[in-house]
Order: C-alpha cells, then sequence, then structure tokens
C-alpha cells in the first residue's frame, strides 16, 4: 500500500516539476533508491508531522524510538488561538524487546490511554522507519482502535525512510484525503467559504491575514493545518475555493479536492505588500464566478487600498536605512519569490536566492520579477555561502536555522525565515515586522564588536 501512494505522489498531475519529466525519467526517479545523507533536511516522517500537527485539538502519537520524538512542546512556532494539546508529545517509546516481539500491542496502549486521559476528537498515528521495517500493522491497528474507541484514529504512513521533508508533505495531504476531508458536514455553508492549504499558522501569522478576509466579508471555513481543529478540517470539502500556498508540498491536496468536489484552487502568497494583495484580488475573483455577491471585490478593493497606503507610509523611514544594504536568501518554495518582491519593496537589494524546494512556477516568477540574468541556486554549498559573506557580497543572510552558523563564523548578521522564528512576516502588518527585524539586526552593535580584533591581536591591548 506504502508503495502505491509512493507512486501516485511521485506522479503528481499538479506538479510542474514532474511534468517536466519524460515518462522514462518519471519512472527512474520514482524507482532508485535515495542516496545518503538525502532526509539531511528532515525525514519524510519530519514533513508529516510538521503538515499535521498544527491540528491543534488532535492528538499526535508517534509509533518508534524516543529519539524520533523528542520534545515536541514548542519545537515549532505555529500557533493555536485554543487547544492546546499539540504542543505534547506522545509517543510508543519502542524498545530492544518491541523490535524483537513486535510493537502493535504497546501501539493499541498507547493510543487507548491517550483517549481516556484526554479525550480528542481524534488521534493521528505517525509510522517512523523502525515499526515499518520490523512490519508492525499500524493501519490494522488504528482501525480496530477506531472501532474499539469509539474515535477516529488516522494512520500516517511516512516513515522517514522512504524520503525527504516535502515527499513527507505530500504523505500528510494523502492522509487528510484519505481519511479526514470529507467526513463532517459543516452546520452551514456561505458562498464565500474558503480553504487554505499549506498554512501553518507560524509565529501567528494566519491571524494577521484572518481579519482582512473577515472584513472583505472571507469566511475562512478550514485552514489546513494552522490554528486547525480535526472537525473544521474534516469539513473542507464545502468550501467553494481552496487557496494553495506552497504548490510544491500539498498541491496534490488541491487538485484532489477539485476533482473529487469541484472546488478550484490557485496558488498565492501572504508575503509581500504586491502578492498580499494579488492573493486577495484572486480570492475574490474567484469567488464571484463560483456564485458569491460582487460587492466583496469593492470590499476587497477598499481593504486593498487602505492598507498599502498604511504600509508604505510606515515602511519609510526604513528605506534611506536599508540604501545599498544586500540581502542573500537561502530558502526555498514560496518564499524564494515572494520574499524576493517583499523585501525589494522596503528598498533592499536582493544578490540571490536559493531555489532547492522551488517547482518550476516559482522559478519562472523569481526570472519575471529580475531577469534572466539574476542569481538562483538549486544547491548553495555551505562553503560558497561562507565564501559570499566573506568576500561582503551580501550584508546579511536570511535562512532557516541550519544555515546561521555560517552566518556567525563569516561574522555577518543573520535572520531567522524558518518555523523557529518568533514573529510573524506574513500580510501587510507582516512586511512591516520583516523590515523591523532586518533593521534591528543590521544596526546590531554586536557585529560591529566581532569584526574587531581580539585584544591580544593588537599591540598594548589597544583597539
Amino acid at each position: 500500500m506504502l508503495q502505491e501512494k509512493l507512486q501516485e505522489v511521485f506522479n503528481e498531475p499538479g506538479c510542474s516539476t514532474n511534468q517536466a519529466k519524460s515518462e522514462k525519467e518519471r519512472k527512474k526517479g520514482c524507482s532508485k533508491a535515495l542516496k545518503p545523507g538525502a532526509a539531511a533536511g528532515g525525514c519524510a516522517y519530519d514533513g508529516a508531522m510538521i503538515a499535521l500537527q498544527p491540528i491543534a485539538d488532535a492528538a499526535h502519537l508517534v509509533h518508534g524510538p524516543i529519539a524520533c520524538l523528542g520534545n515536541s512542546w514548542d519545537n515549532r512556532g505555529t500557533k493555536s488561538s485554543g487547544a492546546q494539546l499539540y504542543r505534547t508529545g506522545f509517543t510508543t517509546d519502542m524498545s530492544e524487546l518491541d523490535i524483537i516481539h513486535g510493537g502493535e500491542k504497546k501501539l493499541y496502549k498507547a493510543i487507548k490511554e491517550v483517549i481516556q486521559q484526554y479525550d480528542p476528537p481524534a488521534v493521528f498515528v505517525y509510522q517512523t522507519c523502525v515499526p515499518a521495517m520490523i512490519g508492525d500493522d499500524v493501519e490494522a491497528v488504528c482501525k480496530f482502535a477506531a472501532k474499539k474507541l469509539g474515535k477516529p484514529v488516522i494512520p500516517v504512513m511516512a516513515p522517514g525512510f522512504v524520503g525527504s521533508k516535502n515527499l513527507g508533505n505530500k504523505l500528510a495531504g494523502e492522509t487528510l484525503l484519505d481519511h479526514v476531508i470529507g467526513t463532517v458536514e459543516p452546520e452551514h455553508t456561505t458562498p464565500t467559504d474558503i480553504c487554505i492549504v499549506g498554512e501553518y499558522n507560524l509565529a501567528g501569522e494566519l491571524w494577521l491575514v484572518k481579519p482582512l478576509l473577515e472584513e472583505i466579508g472571507i469566511r475562512l471555513l478550514s485552514c489546513i493545518s494552522g490554528d486547525g481543529r480535526y472537525n473544521e478540517v474534516a469539513m473542507a470539502h464545502r468550501a467553494r475555493l481552496t487557496m494553495v500556498v506552497c504548490s510544491q508540498a500539498l498541491v496534490n491536496v488541491g487538485r484532489k479536492m477539485q476533482e473529487r468536489w469541484g472546488i478550484p484552487y490557485f496558488e498565492g502568497s501572504f508575503y509581500g505588500v504586491s502578492d498580499m494583495s494579488d492573493t486577495l484580488r484572486t480570492m475574490t475573483r474567484m469567488l464571484v464566478e463560483r456564485g458569491a455577491d460582487t460587492a466583496i471585490i469593492d470590499r476587497a478593493e477598499s481593504v486593498i487600498a487602505r492598507e498599502e497606503s498604511r504600509v508604505w507610509r510606515r515602511l519609510e523611514p526604513y528605506k534611506p536605512r536599508f540604501e545599498g544594504k544586500r540581502v542573500l536568501l537561502f530558502t526555498g518554495g514560496v518564499k524564494s519569490w515572494s520574499m524576493v518582491s517583499a523585501l525589494e519593496g522596503a528598498g533592499l537589494t536582493i544578490v540571490g536566492t536559493s531555489t532547492k524546494k522551488s517547482t518550476t512556477e516559482d522559478k519562472d516568477r523569481i526570472k519575471k520579477m529580475k531577469g534572466e540574468e539574476f542569481h538562483q541556486w538549486d544547491d548553495l554549498k555551505p562553503k560558497d555561502i561562507y565564501k559570499m559573506l566573506r568576500e561582503s557580497e551580501a550584508d546579511i543572510l536570511m535562512s532557516g536555522g541550519r544555515s546561521q552558523f555560517i552566518a556567525l563564523k563569516a561574522k555577518v548578521p543573520w535572520l531567522d525565515l524558518n518555523q523557529e522564528r518568533h514573529t510573524a512576516f506574513a500580510g501587510y502588518d507582516g512586511i512591516v515586522n520583516l523590515c523591523e527585524e532586518i533593521d534591528k539586526t543590521l544596526s546590531n552593535p554586536i557585529w560591529r564588536q566581532v569584526r574587531l580584533p581580539a585584544p591580544w591581536d593588537t599591540k598594548s591591548g589597544e583597539v
């Protein structure tokens, strides 16, 4: 079953990267073994956990050794407006004896204990490498537990060895499509109900966007999965429109929702002023095409005009401070192009961006914005990043946490763009937050100090 699902996910019609390959290349890419270190940026289990854990009222149980989970409390910056159960780590903590005798009984006992003690609306059970290799039938245990205990128990079949974090995102989407979406009916629906896919409410970013949607008259029926609730995700099939935030990771969800329930989808971004405005315009236009009142277009334009005027006024003081400042972006996916637009709007110069996890459409957007000569790197090595920073080709590195030590070694300011951050960068207010964080990072006096020679390297200890 897992092999069939992998083949289906790999052959995703909605993925432009996959469709650009020949039939021979697609088969070769799906069947060849992973290279050692391919999951260094996160394995498939990690990707599945990232995509599903923000469903805040559900219990997330990891079936595997303790090291697969560790401490889940605030290990990501996703926020919840209510339920906090998602922050608690549940694991079966498989031991050597469980590997010898099998862990199925231990898994059922753990599911039963979680349901009896916490009474969640559902339990997600994550298969990891060890139970997959010893042959634990996680799906059968979950099916039996659901029938016996009267709660949805959902198997997430994404053991780490099958692929990278990005593949895990897709498998998590397949899990929702197979077991969750379509299982609950909403009490009422409206012509402006939407579903957002791939938004994880990092640092509360969704909360900067949701009030604007409500003001326009758009109802967020379901978010997969930021600040999510199990029942809200389960009723996503009644939305009138789907917005996919990161196409490469969860485009399969948007495509299959369109195939099964006739819900059109589009790819959008909440990062940057122009992209935020374009997203609101696309959203309202498509809702009107689906039968919504045309008045929402006028309300959207009114909100856009007000927010753009306000945000440009708030960004004005940063422009002289950012003049001549160069940024190296080492990220991927939707951020590879949306952040370019956002940062340039604030007066910064982008020297290049990585596109390792970006789709063909992402790369085309960058070329359209910056031209063919703009630097895009599919795989920029740490030594090359270090060389660029040491040779002063960039004044600040903006990336995920794994790259921060390169910047520290080069004695160059670094700003976190990844899920561990504590500041929201989405929406109109988010771009102001981003500029404030960049300004504070660039002007921090520590960078001037660390670049000075050490006292023992100067004469008489004077600097």
